[in-house]
């Protein structure tokens, strides 16, 4: 395993729609060894997501982990290692909430994006199983952020009102305890 260079703004890869991967493709060592560079990288950066195309790979692949007293996201409820192949993504309804997002991709910058509550997930997992769960909350919203990379969509573009865009150390100073208690009131309402 190896960390891989996280590409920025800016970068024309990050704007490309990632191809499927098929079965043959994830089961071969060049897809497995990107996935386990993913997780490294993913985890070096202690992000709560990866798509591979922040790693200049269009392939449909992203890794999701949340783990206890992760310093960029303390507030998240803890997601076990999940790598998506293919996912898809639908609502379970029209409840939205705004989160406030930031991304490996987008140093230093934070906006208000709205995200659907609830979805359900299909995907394939490393090993080509099929999953079907249901996400609900903050760990919703993470998932959709990972599938917005692999379509081509950063999280600045879906940011609600410009005026919320902040700069991380202006985030935690003056908004992270009103978003923190907004994500404490839905992760009570919802779950994760």
């Amino acid at each position: 395993m190896s960390r891989r260079e996280i590409v920025e703004i800016g970068h024309p890869v990050l704007r490309e729609r990632a191809r499927e991967v098929t079965r043959g493709q994830l089961l071969s060592e060049e897809v497995q060894t990107l996935i386990d560079d993913m997780i490294e990288t993913m985890r070096a950066a202690n992000g709560a997501g990866l798509a591979a195309n922040q790693v200049a790979e269009t392939v449909r692949i992203a890794v999701v982990e949340v783990r206890e007293g992760n310093p960029r996201y303390p507030y998240k409820p803890p997601i076990p290692l999940t790598v998506i192949v293919n996912p898809v993504i639908e609502p379970l309804d029209d409840e939205l909430a705004q989160i406030n997002e930031g991304c490996l991709s987008v140093p230093n910058l934070r906006g208000e994006v709205l995200r659907h509550v609830s979805i359900r997930l299909r995907y394939l997992d490393r090993e080509g199983a099929e999953h079907e769960e249901v996400k609900r909350g903050l760990t919703a919203g993470t998932f959709q952020h990972e599938l917005d990379h692999l379509d081509g969509t950063l999280f600045v573009d879906r940011v609600t009102d410009p005026r919320t865009l902040t700069t991380w150390d202006q985030f935690e100073r003056y908004r992270r305890d009103e978003f923190v208690e907004r994500a404490r009131r839905l992760v009570e309402r919802v779950g994760s």
